[in-house]
């Protein structure tokens, strides 16, 4: 309690995130002494599973990191390998992965919206409590996730790790008859996704305000999804863009690194703890949603700058937004490919790709010999990029509320946790492991 001059928070297991993760924050004399997000899940050794393995193969194996997000490993890892090859995906097969891609953003990002997050800001313990408390509010979650799931069965032939996706394009191409009942869907979730711009905009949100430099693609056209150029911005509100350079060197920017508390890496860019994901999309490419958008977000309190993580929960319902109105404008224009892929034929060499996956910048970097065997193979996820940024905003958050008693301050800590939606699974890489013995 508050007259304790220690205290220790331990969570050994936190709900309602992707994979298992654990906290620990230790408190003396009335300061936070430290703060652990540990990563305990055991390393899953993708990088070195790839060694080895066809240039074709990176595409199904990398969609196994993640049943939320299995489409932003195939789409960076398609673009990856096609760059070594030296392949450019165009014209309507990079519209239908776009449309691919899409659905996973309505679906990521609902899942969390409605099933994960929403408890927390309604006083609830789950979302099964939310259903017996508000049934309709759950359904219209659940119908709008359920648009995201039926794109990526019509294009990926499953909603969980899809395998209809190849280098160069598609095994199989979509039906008229499939897109016209996706166009029917879309029309009902516009009206769902817009409903929750407007329902989160009403959530009360705790203050708090970080100070990270922020990471993201910036595309020349488009709100970032499936490729643009990484620009980092500075803590500071005001900062202007420090860095922009080619996906090709990103990791001469971002360098991972081991802690001892976890097995996943922490990244940091350009020496700066940094954070990806909506807060950073939203601070290098708002001006490049629709205007309508752009004043939604100013309607529901944000800035051109959100420096509060409580308030990601809005950009991503605009994000769900963006992203419905994005796959009607797809399939508006579609006409059928004259074939559902493109020749990639093997060639030595080194490929780099970053696409924005709903929790932040994905980057897969492949190096193939001459008959594409894959030599070398680096993913770096954006929960592995966060994980510093999150330790270091509950540092903040935990000191401002130290006057609260255990179970309201650990129940407030993985809220903010939840902030993130950390894909902790997907953060499990592990490169290197070193072993003293005296």
């Amino acid at each position: 309690m508050t007259h304790r001059s220690h205290r220790l928070l331990s969570v050994r297991s936190l709900a309602r995130v992707e994979g298992e993760g654990a906290m620990h924050i230790r408190v003396r004399d009335g300061e936070v002494e430290s703060v652990k997000l540990s990563i305990y899940e055991p390393p899953r050794f993708f990088e070195a599973l790839l060694r080895g393995r066809r240039y074709d193969e990176p595409v199904d194996i990398t969609a196994r990191i993640c049943g939320i997000c299995p489409v932003a490993y195939q789409m960076t890892a398609c673009q990856a390998v096609e760059d070594a090859c030296g392949v450019t995906v165009d014209g309507q097969l990079a519209a239908l992965r776009r449309l691919l891609y899409c659905g996973e953003w309505i679906e990521s990002h609902t899942l969390h919206i409605y099933l994960l997050h929403a408890p927390d800001f309604l006083g609830l313990p789950d979302a099964l409590s939310l259903a017996r408390t508000d049934r309709a509010l759950v359904e219209r979650g659940l119908r709008l996730k359920q648009a995201g799931n039926q794109i990526m069965e019509v294009l990926g032939g499953r909603a969980v790790h899809p395998v209809n996706v190849r280098l160069g394009g598609f095994h199989r191409l979509p039906e008229a008859a499939e897109l016209d009942r996706l166009a029917r869907l879309l029309r009902t979730a516009r009206r769902d996704a817009e409903e929750t711009v407007a329902w989160t905009a009403t959530l009360d949100f705790p203050d708090l305000h970080v100070r990270h430099a922020l990471l993201a693609l910036r595309a020349a056209d488009s709100y970032p999804l499936d490729g643009g150029v990484p620009t980092l911005h500075g803590a500071l509100p005001d900062a202007p863009a420090l860095t922009s350079f080619p996906v090709g060197e990103f990791e001469r920017h971002v360098v991972e690194a081991q802690v001892p508390h976890s097995t996943a890496l922490q990244a940091s860019a350009d020496g700066l703890r940094h954070l990806t994901g909506p807060l950073a999309r939203w601070r290098t490419a708002a001006d490049r949603l629709p205007v309508e958008l752009r004043d939604l977000g100013a309607a529901a309190g944000l800035g051109e700058v959100c420096d509060n993580p409580f308030r990601s929960i809005v950009i991503r319902a605009i994000e769900v937004l963006w992203a419905v109105r994005e796959a009607q404008r797809l399939l508006e224009a579609y006409e059928p490919p004259p074939r559902p892929a493109v020749p990639v034929p093997p060639r030595a060499g080194v490929g780099h790709a970053a696409t924005e996956a709903p929790r932040g910048l994905l980057y897969h970097r492949y190096e193939l010999a001459a008959d594409g065997t894959v030599v070398t193979a680096d993913i770096v996820p954006p929960t592995a990029q966060n994980q510093a940024a999150i330790e270091a905003d509950l540092r903040e958050f935990v000191q401002q509320r130290l006057h609260l008693d255990d179970a309201e301050l650990t129940r407030q800590c993985e809220q903010a946790i939840r902030n993130y939606d950390p894909c902790i699974s997907c953060a499990t890489h592990f490169l290197d492991l070193t072993v003293e013995r005296g």
